[in-house]
Parts: C-alpha cells; sequence; structure tokens
C-alpha cells in the first residue's frame, strides 16, 4: 500500500496528465467550433468549405478520442493502485466518461457519415440526403456542447478533488 504522500503525488500526477487532455480537447472544441467552422462556412465557397471542414473535424475527432482515453485512464488508475475513491472522484469519473462517450459517438458515428453525405454531393436541408445530412450536423452541434459543459464540470470536478484531501483505503 502506497503512503499517503506517494498516493498524493500519484494522485497530483494523474490530474495534471488529464487536465492536460481536457485542455487540449476543449480548447480544439471551442477554436473550431466558434471560431473556424463559421468563418470557414461564411467565406469558403461550398463544396471546398464542407470538405476543408470535414477532413479538419475528422482529424481533431481522433485528437478529442485520444484526449478522452487519457482522460479515462486517469480516472482508473486510481483504482488499479487500490485508492479510495471520494464522491467526487466518482463524479468526475461518470462525467469523464459522458464526455468520452460524446466524443467517440461523434468521431466514430457521426462525423465518417458528415463526410460521407457531403462527399455524395448533399447539401444540407435538400432533399433526404441533406436532410439527414442537416440531422447529423445538428447531432454533431450538439455532442461538441455537450462535451463542452462537461468537460468545464470535469475541470471544477478536479479543483475540488485536489483541495480536498484523500485517505488512503485500509488494507483488507
Amino acid at each position: 500500500m502506497p503512503s499517503m504522500a506517494r498516493a498524493m503525488a500519484f494522485r497530483r500526477t494523474l490530474a495534471v496528465l488529464a487536465l492536460l487532455a481536457v485542455a487540449v480537447w476543449l480548447g480544439g472544441l471551442a477554436a473550431l467550433g466558434a471560431v473556424a467552422a463559421p468563418i470557414v462556412f461564411s467565406t469558403v465557397p461550398w463544396p471546398a468549405s464542407a470538405d476543408a471542414m470535414s477532413i479538419v473535424f475528422r482529424r481533431f475527432d481522433s485528437v478529442a478520442m485520444a484526449c478522452a482515453a487519457i482522460v479515462l485512464a486517469s480516472e482508473a488508475a486510481p483504482a488499479l493502485a487500490r485508492l479510495k475513491f471520494s464522491r467526487v472522484d466518482h463524479a468526475r469519473g461518470l462525467v469523464s466518461l459522458l464526455a468520452a462517450a460524446a466524443a467517440v459517438l461523434e468521431g466514430v458515428e457521426i462525423s465518417p457519415r458528415i463526410a460521407a453525405l457531403h462527399a455524395a454531393g448533399a447539401i444540407r436541408g435538400v432533399d433526404g440526403p441533406g436532410l439527414e445530412l442537416a440531422r447529423l450536423h445538428d447531432r454533431a452541434e450538439w455532442c461538441g456542447k455537450a462535451e463542452l459543459l462537461l468537460l468545464s464540470v470535469v475541470i471544477v470536478l478536479h479543483v475540488v478533488s485536489l483541495s480536498t484531501p484523500v485517505v488512503e483505503r485500509s488494507a483488507k
């Protein structure tokens, strides 16, 4: 069983890794959704704008899913080290899992389908494929907004847990 000081150092190291991954993930979502996509779609003619943003979002999906894996691993590592979990730790783990699920849904299902519809010439809101594209785009926006909110909560929960002493699990 690790000493209290080693357990705290381990938790802090994991928190730093998780928070760095959250920063990349959250910052990327904000930069793409609030800055890059609106500018590209309003200044670059269709279909080049859709083609370019499909590539950008697909690449970012990989980044987001890698960050999600880091965050989830940092949440699982204390359990593997047999450290005690507080309610805040459990809440942060659950919120992290929900954010990761949204990133995986977007990266594995939604973005590839959007890219395929763009490649097939679908125009958002026009005819059957365009209506499907609009629906998928709305789902992608919902996932992105959910991830922004959930990742913000993860940050807050990390701050709370880092400011609260951790008690080692007693040996059984």
